[in-house]
């Protein structure tokens, strides 16, 4: 018998061989809030063992319990008030994941979440590979979780990318990770309301194109003042290289551009780029030169207004229309080596419009095989403050997810609405880089006050049970935060265990 079926026995046996009060005290225990919890959050102790020893007690001698069960009542209520101040933490999602390398993965639209995740028919096989488009109304609580394409492909990479279009309406882009040459996307068929969408639509940039990854941006100004859609994805041409594509009427039908960035080397690359936009009349990229299995990446930025492309500073690179462009042309914010092998993250502007990055750097593969390095990251911040670029590390990430993908790190993510604040997983202290009990990836808060030099670190998760993964947050309002972020089990991209959790202030 399962611990908990135990528990459950032992209970309704008590509450036939009690007496009138002490049943009443069972049922009060029972009915508490702190009953759901599996472990108290002021007092530490679990509240199902608590009710079990006094439930075992009480076949014994049931009566004379009374007070003590009322007292514990009583402590646990206490707590209970204690407890209730605590932000709340919901389950959106309990088959979902997510790469890092789709945007916007969220968005708030008329005070609704809408979110993106692929399923990986971990409880229902029947839902393995589901492209599944949530939404969660922040004001009722409601969840609602429609599928965008069933059985697409069992893969973190395939997670839509959401942009709410000049009308109010929705669109949703998705594509599988390279094995063909189509884009898919919908539309929801009214404003701000995720419940419907209208028929899956299709663009193949070109014939021989092989891609994958989603990003969104709409840039008004564009197009006469009738506003412009970019979509940036990797693979067109099959050059498996960052590539661009675009929409003069809301997303409903495309162009292809072209490849956006290259990279020359002995062997074929891709970069990894993170984009954000002031959705007026710039886009931001910061990318590096490849895989970081394949290379020992730096990290550089640049830029797109009105038809060019710039550097850091300013100074044009060429149009967009002769894309690609190089690494080498680009502002490098970082320079990695065999001890210092860097990885994109997340991209964010501040109020002045300026982008501020987070990324993941490893120390420990220099000279190792694959699956023998990625014990040892580190997340870095770097801002630029319209001449040049402030870089500094600022927290142990831990260790890799698992062996093959060695700079795969729980994540960071930046907060569209205070750039001052950062949210990381990590299976080690942030500060120390020592072990942490719970052994397991959990998610910190990090806040500075001196343009990124120092910071100060909080729990969000801790003593958890499974890892805490990928923590994302969408552009809601200041003041606001919807945290979001994956929880269970991660064996690969396209082997994984994961429920989606929002905790919302």
């Amino acid at each position: 018998m399962k611990e908990n079926e135990m528990e459950l026995a032992i209970l309704v046996v008590s509450f036939a061989k009690c007496g009138r009060r002490s049943r009443l005290a069972l049922f009060l225990m029972a009915v508490s809030p702190v009953f759901a919890m599996k472990k108290h959050a002021v007092t530490g102790v679990t509240t199902n063992v608590l009710l079990w020893q006094f439930s075992k007690k009480t076949m014994l001698n049931s009566d004379k319990l009374l007070s003590s069960l009322l007292g514990v009542v009583i402590l646990l209520g206490c707590c209970v008030t204690i407890h209730a101040g605590a932000v709340k933490q919901v389950v959106l999602n309990d088959d979902g994941g997510w790469c890092w390398y789709e945007d916007e993965r969220a968005i708030v639209v008329k005070n609704k979440l809408f979110l993106g995740t692929v399923a990986n028919g971990a409880h229902d096989p029947s839902r393995k590979g589901d492209i599944d488009a949530i939404t969660y109304d922040f004001k009722t609580g409601k969840i609602t979780r429609d599928i965008l394409h069933k059985n697409f492909e069992a893969d973190d990479h395939d997670s839509p990318a959401f942009l709410q279009r000049a009308d109010g309406r929705v669109l949703a882009m998705y594509c599988k990770h390279n094995p063909e040459n189509k884009i898919y996307y919908r539309v929801t068929k009214a404003p701000g309301d995720g419940s419907e969408w209208q028929e899956e639509k299709v663009f193949v940039p070109s014939q021989s194109s092989r891609v994958t990854y989603s990003n969104l941006h709409w840039l008004q100004k564009e197009n006469k003042g009738k506003g412009r859609i970019y979509n940036f994805f990797r693979g067109y041409d099959n050059t498996f290289k960052p590539s661009w594509m675009f929409s003069d009427d809301q997303g409903d039908t495309w162009t292809a551009g072209g490849v956006l960035i290259d990279f020359q080397d002995k062997i074929r690359h891709r970069p990894y780029v993170k984009y954000a936009s002031n959705g007026k009349d710039t886009i931001h990229f910061v990318f590096t030169e490849a895989h970081p299995r394949n290379y020992d990446n730096s990290i550089y930025h640049a830029y797109y207004r009105n038809g060019s492309l710039h550097g850091s500073d300013g100074k044009l690179i060429r149009q967009l229309s002769e894309s690609p462009f190089f690494p080498s042309e680009a502002t490098q914010v970082f320079q990695g080596d065999s001890a210092n092998v860097a990885w994109t993250q997340d991209m964010e502007l501040d109020s002045k419009g300026h982008p501020q990055i987070v990324y993941s750097v490893q120390k420990d593969s220099a000279g190792l095989p694959s699956r023998q390095g990625g014990m040892d990251h580190r997340y870095r911040f770097a801002r630029w403050d319209g001449k040049r670029w402030h870089d500094s590390e600022i927290a142990y990430a831990g260790s890799r997810l698992y062996a093959g993908e060695d700079d795969y790190t729980g994540g960071i993510c930046i907060h569209p609405d205070d750039p001052k604040t950062v949210f990381i997983s990590t299976n080690v202290d942030p500060v120390t880089g020592q072990k942490t009990g719970s052994g397991h990836y959990e998610i910190y808060r990090g806040n500075t006050r001196d343009g990124g030099a120092t910071w100060k670190w909080s729990a969000i998760t801790e003593n958890s049970h499974q890892d805490n993964l990928r923590p994302i947050v969408p552009k809601w309002q200041k003041g606001k935060t919807a945290l979001l972020w994956l929880r269970g089990s991660f064996s690969s991209y396209t082997k994984y265990t994961l429920e989606v959790v929002l905790q919302k202030d």
